[in-house]
């Protein structure tokens, strides 16, 4: 009765949790495709490399290819119309030569050393350098460069997205009151409440949402009255909350494998000596 229980107890709450962290995921990539925020920080990281923060003369050169924004502007002082959300380093590269390249008749070497900006100018010359003239070696330095800067920009991306991911938990989870103290109380005085979840849903669908509002969650009484009891219901909130950082797949992989113990019942018991001096006579 305790190994159900507890089993019971951990279904119910990894299934809270991991539905909430999917519903969070949502949000979240809704908010980043209607708001373009990749693409916004993707065109600031490219503003800083290249000294260009008003997108007005290299960066701006630099959206104007095609092989980096092939749906653009194709005037160079026109507003962007479109954003890439991502640049391939090879394309980057090819398009940064074409554009220090624009007047033929000036070598490669001279129109990096005409560039204004002195700390992009000792970048790619330093890297032209160590090319020894040669074109292909000089086009990998530069995706090199680039790519290291992505990297950077991945890292701050998603420093940023956890905790948009928080504050979303966080807004979610006063909003449905889903404290985690209460329901790990209310679920260990009636385990029965979790046993209706069989699988982790495959998608936000309404099956998903019905087994999360049968869960003990949602306000019974608003607003709540400032006491201990309040006290103790914000600290449930900041553990729910909290859990969403770990994902949606990290606590739907958990609830597959409490949801298959449970399917495997009890583990039998050994058969008696007696029993075994039979069956190894019968053979």
């Amino acid at each position: 009765m305790f190994g159900s229980t507890v089993l019971e107890v951990a279904i119910g709450l990894t299934f809270c949790y991991g539905t909430l962290a999917l519903v969070v995921s949502t949000l979240q990539e809704a908010l980043a495709a209607a708001f373009s925020l990749r693409a916004n920080m993707l065109l600031a990281a490219i503003k800083r490399m290249l000294d260009d923060p008003r997108c007005e003369a290299l960066a701006q050169s630099l959206y104007d290819h095609p092989l980096v924004n092939p749906h653009g502007s194709s005037h160079a002082g026109r507003p962007l119309s479109v954003r890439p959300s991502y640049i391939e380093p090879a394309h980057f590269a090819i398009a940064l030569l074409d554009s220090l390249r624009s007047n033929p008749a000036i070598p490669l070497q001279a129109a990096i050393e005409a560039l204004p900006d002195e700390q992009v100018r000792r970048v790619l010359l330093a890297l032209y350098r160590q090319s020894s003239g040669d074109l292909q070696r000089f086009q990998d330095g530069v995706a090199g460069w680039f790519n290291s800067a992505m990297e950077r920009l991945s890292g701050v991306y998603k420093r940023r997205q956890l905790l948009i991911s928080f504050l979303l938990a966080m807004l979610l989870t006063i909003l449905l009151n889903i404290d985690s103290i209460h329901l790990f109380k209310t679920l260990w005085q009636n385990p029965a409440l979790a046993a209706q979840i069989e699988a982790a849903p495959t998608a936000l669908d309404a099956e998903a949402l019905r087994q999360l509002w049968a869960l003990p969650i949602g306000w019974s009484t608003f607003p709540p009255q400032l006491d201990s009891a309040f006290a103790l219901q914000m600290a449930g909130w900041l553990i729910t909350a909290g859990t969403t950082l770990f994902g949606a797949p990290f606590w739907f992989d958990l609830l597959q494998r409490a949801v298959q113990l449970r399917g495997t019942g009890a583990k039998p018991r050994a058969a008696p000596a007696s029993v075994k001096d039979n069956a190894a006579a019968a053979t």
